[in-house]
C-alpha cells in the first residue's frame, strides 16, 4: 500500500555542466520525474523538486583542456545552455542549481566535517595514478583502461560505461593517462576514506530487507550485487584543483570526491529554494521528532548511478544521522538510437535543444514518445519512425482526432454551448462507469512507477470517447433526435474534460491547450474521473489541433543528420580475420539476388527470429532470419535486401526457411542490411 507522506522532495541525477542534453538523460532521469511531480501537485501534496548543474569532477576539466578554456566558463556556458533547455522543454523544477555555488560548498564542508569529527573517516596513505610528464595525480576520469569486468577497452578510471560497473583506476588493465597518452606511474598520497565495509550490515537490513519487493528489480538486483561482493572504503577526496576544497588544514590540494559533494547538491539547491521561498528545508530533509512518514525522499538516475544513489549517498545520510534516507530510487535503463547506443563523443544523439529548434510546439510529442517506450526494466531503443508512428497513429489519430470530433459537433449542432444530459442509455451508463475508473487505474500506475502504463491508461480514455462517438453517430442522430445528440456530445465533453485533467502530468502544455478550449480552470487529480466537471450552458472555445501529422520529409531529414555524424573510417579493432582461400568456382555456386521484404512477423517464442515472406524476382518465400535484436518486422517491410537463394532449406523452430539474408556486423555486435544504394529489379543477382 502506498503510503501518505506530508511532504515530498523528488531529485533528478544533476547533469555535468560540460555538454548539452540529449533524449537518454530525459527518458532516464528527468522526464519521469516530472511526470512523478505534476502528479504530485495535481493532487494538492506539499513537494519540491530539486536539480541543477553538477559542475565539479574531472569531467568538466577534462573538457576544460580539450577547449582550451577554464573550468568555470566551461560551467557557465553549459549551465545556461541546459537550464534554458529543460525550461523550453517543459521540465517544472522548483529550483535548478549550481554545485559551483557558495551555498553548496560550504554544505558539501558542514557534511564533510560532521563526519570527520564523529571519526566515521579512514585516513590512510595509498598509491595512486600520476603523471610524469604534467606533474599531477590523475583523478579517476583521466585513466582509462581495459575493463577487468568486460573487456570494453575505453573504460574510464572510476566506471565503465559499457557494463556500468564501478571500479578504481588502478583496476583498469593496461591504464593510460588522458593527459600525457601514456601509462601513468603509481605514487603515494594521502586521502580520507568513507568504510562502507562498516555501513554493509546496516545496509543489507536497511535495503536488501527493508526494500524488498519495493524497489525496481533492476535497481535491487544491482544494489544486491554490489553487497554480495562486499563493500570496500571509498576514498571521499581527490587530488585535483578544481571543485569543493577539503576543510581541513593538511589537505591543501585536496578536493572533495565528486560523487560526495554532487548527492549533497540536492541538499543546496533545497537550501536555497528554501530561502527564496520563506520554507524551512529541514522539513523536506531532516528527520522530523514525533512525526511519522513526515518527508519523503526520491531520486530519479538512470542505471549507471543506482550504487552512487543506494549505497555511497544513503551510507553518508545514515553516518551523519540528522536525514531522511530515500523512500525508493526508481532508475531507468538506458535508450538506444537507432539501434546504437548513444555516444556523445561520437555526436550519435538526438540533442533535446536541437530538437526543440528543428520541432517548435512538440514538445508533448517527444514526452509521449519517450515515455511511452522508456527503458523502465530493459534497454529501449529510440527510431525516427517510431516517432513518427506514435505521433500520427496516437496522437492524431487516437488522442486528438477524439477532442477535435467532440468540439466541432458541440459547434456545429450546438453553436458552441455544452448541451444537456437528458434520459441515459445503458451505453452512456457503462461509458459513464469507466470514465470513473481511470483516476485510481492511472494513479495507481503512477505510484509503482509504471509510468508507461499509466499513459497507456490516459489513451485507452481518448478510445473510450472514439469508440463511444462511433458507435452512437450523433452526427446521424441530430437529424431525428436533438436530446440523445446533446447527451452523447455532453459525455463526449466530459470525457475530455477529463482527458484535459488527467494528461497534465505526462503532456503539459495539451493538457493547457484542452483546458483552455474547454473552458476549465480546475485541473486538479480530484475532479478526474467525474462527468460532470462541464456543466450544460457553458460555452466551448474552437476546435484547434491539439497534434499535427508529422511527415516523411521531416524523419528524412532527422536520420540524414545522425548518419553524416558517423565518423567516414571506421576502426577495424575487433573485425573477424579473413577466412581460408576460396576457388572461384567456389563463389560462382553460390546465387545471390536481390528481394523485397512483402510480410514480416516475429517467430513465437523466439526473441531472436523474424520471419519473412520475400519476393526474390524468382519465387516468393519464407525465409527466417535472427535479426529480431536489430529490426522489427513493421520497419523490414517495403525493404530491398540481398539474399542467398540456393541455400539448402532448413526447419527452423517449425518453420522451413528457404534463404538466407546478408547482413553485416560491425565491431558493436550491430547488424546491418546490405542494399543496393537504389532500387533495382528484384531477382537482380549480385555478381
Amino acid at each position: 500500500m502506498q503510503k501518505d507522506f506530508k511532504r515530498y522532495t523528488i531529485t533528478s541525477a544533476l547533469p555535468y555542466a560540460n555538454g548539452p542534453l540529449h533524449i537518454g538523460h530525459i527518458a532516464g532521469a528527468y522526464l519521469p520525474a516530472d511526470i512523478y511531480v505534476r502528479y504530485l501537485r495535481a493532487k494538492g501534496k506539499d513537494v519540491t523538486y530539486v536539480c541543477g548543474s553538477d559542475e565539479h569532477g574531472a569531467a568538466i576539466t577534462l573538457r576544460a583542456k580539450k577547449e582550451g578554456i577554464t573550468p568555470k566558463e566551461i560551467i557557465d556556458k553549459y549551465h545556461e545552455i541546459n537550464k534554458k533547455t529543460f525550461e523550453e522543454f517543459g521540465i517544472a523544477f522548483d529550483i535548478y542549481h549550481r554545485t559551483s555555488a557558495p551555498i553548496h560548498h560550504e554544505t558539501s564542508q558542514e557534511f564533510f566535517t560532521n563526519l570527520y569529527n564523529k571519526g566515521e573517516f579512514t585516513e590512510k596513505e595509498s598509491e595512486q595514478f600520476y603523471d610524469e610528464d604534467f606533474n599531477q595525480f590523475l583523478a579517476d576520469r583521466y585513466v582509462t583502461g581495459t575493463c577487468p569486468n568486460c573487456g570494453y577497452e575505453a573504460a574510464y578510471g572510476d566506471q565503465c560505461e559499457k557494463c556500468g560497473t564501478s571500479h578504481n583506476p588502478t583496476d583498469l588493465i593496461n591504464p593510460v593517462s588522458t593527459l600525457s597518452q601514456k601509462p601513468p606511474v603509481l605514487r603515494t598520497t594521502k586521502h580520507w576514506y568513507l568504510p562502507l565495509d562498516k555501513y554493509q550490515p546496516w545496509l543489507e537490513e536497511w535495503l536488501i530487507e527493508g526494500k524488498k519487493g519495493e524497489w525496481k528489480t533492476n535497481v535491487y538486483g544491482q544494489c544486491s550485487s554490489w553487497l554480495k561482493a562486499g563493500l570496500q572504503p571509498r576514498a571521499m577526496t581527490r587530488d585535483l584543483d578544481w571543485g569543493v576544497d577539503v576543510p581541513l588544514p593538511d589537505a591543501e590540494g585536496k578536493k572533495l570526491y565528486v560523487w560526495l559533494d554532487a548527492p549533497i547538491g540536492y541538499i543546496s539547491a533545497t537550501k536555497e529554494w528554501a530561502s527564496q521561498n520563506g520554507k524551512n528545508w529541514e522539513d523536506y530533509w531532516k528527520k522530523q521528532k514525533n512525526e511519522a512518514d513526515d518527508a519523503c525522499l526520491i531520486h530519479f538516475i538512470g542505471k549507471d548511478n543506482i550504487v552512487f544513489h543506494c549505497i555511497i549517498f544513503p551510507s553518508i545520510l545514515h553516518a551523519h544521522g540528522d536525514y531522511i534516507l530515500p523512500e525508493n530510487v526508481p532508475a531507468n535503463e538506458f535508450l538506444n538510437l537507432e539501434g546504437e547506443k548513444i555516444s556523445t563523443s561520437r555526436n550519435w544523439a538526438v540533442w533535446l535543444h536541437e530538437y526543440i529548434e528543428d520541432f517548435p510546439g512538440k514538445e508533448d510529442v517527444l514526452r509521449y514518445v519517450l515515455c511511452s517506450n522508456a527503458p523502465e526494466s530493459k534497454d529501449n531503443d529510440f527510431t525516427w519512425k517510431d516517432f513518427q508512428a506514435r505521433n500520427n497513429n496516437e496522437l492524431v489519430a487516437v488522442y486528438g482526432n477524439f477532442v477535435n470530433r467532440a468540439v466541432v459537433l458541440t459547434h456545429k449542432f450546438f453553436e458552441g454551448k455544452v448541451p444537456a444530459q437528458h434520459q441515459l442509455e445503458q451505453i452512456d451508463e457503462d461509458v459513464i462507469a469507466e470514465i470513473k475508473n481511470f483516476p485510481s487505474k492511472i494513479s495507481d500506475s503512477i505510484d509503482k512507477f509504471r509510468f508507461r502504463e499509466a499513459l497507456a491508461h490516459l489513451m485507452d480514455l481518448a478510445r473510450l470517447g472514439n469508440k463511444y462517438l462511433a458507435e452512437t453517430e450523433p452526427w446521424k442522430l441530430i437529424k431525428t433526435d436533438k436530446d440523445r445528440t446533446a447527451t452523447i456530445l455532453n459525455i463526449a465533453l466530459q470525457i475530455a474534460g477529463n482527458l484535459a485533467i488527467l494528461s497534465e502530468p505526462f503532456l503539459p502544455a495539451t493538457s493547457a491547450k484542452l483546458m483552455n478550449m474547454l473552458n476549465l480552470d480546475n485541473n486538479a487529480w480530484s475532479e478526474g474521473g467525474k462527468t460532470n466537471i462541464i456543466f450544460a450552458g457553458q460555452d466551448v472555445g474552437q476546435a484547434t489541433l491539439l497534434f499535427d501529422k508529422i511527415e516523411d520529409e521531416a524523419m528524412t531529414a532527422q536520420i540524414d543528420k545522425l548518419e553524416k555524424s558517423k565518423p567516414v573510417i571506421e576502426t577495424t579493432d575487433n573485425l573477424e580475420p579473413e577466412k581460408a582461400v576460396i576457388q572461384f568456382d567456389d563463389f560462382m555456386k553460390m546465387d545471390i539476388r536481390i528481394g523485397k521484404i512483402l510480410e514480416a512477423e516475429a517467430v513465437p517464442k523466439s526473441n531472436k527470429l523474424l520471419k519473412f515472406k520475400v519476393d526474390t524476382g524468382i519465387d516468393t518465400r519464407t525465409v527466417l532470419s535472427g535479426i529480431a535484436k536489430h529490426y522489427t518486422p513493421e520497419e523490414m517491410i517495403g525493404k530491398q535486401v540481398t539474399i542467398l537463394v540456393n541455400l539448402a532449406p532448413r526447419k527452423i523452430m517449425g518453420f522451413e526457411s528457404q534463404g538466407m539474408i546478408l547482413m553485416a556486423e560491425d565491431k558493436d555486435g550491430q547488424l546491418r542490411l546490405i542494399q543496393p544504394n537504389e532500387a533495382v529489379q528484384n531477382g537482380s543477382q549480385i555478381s
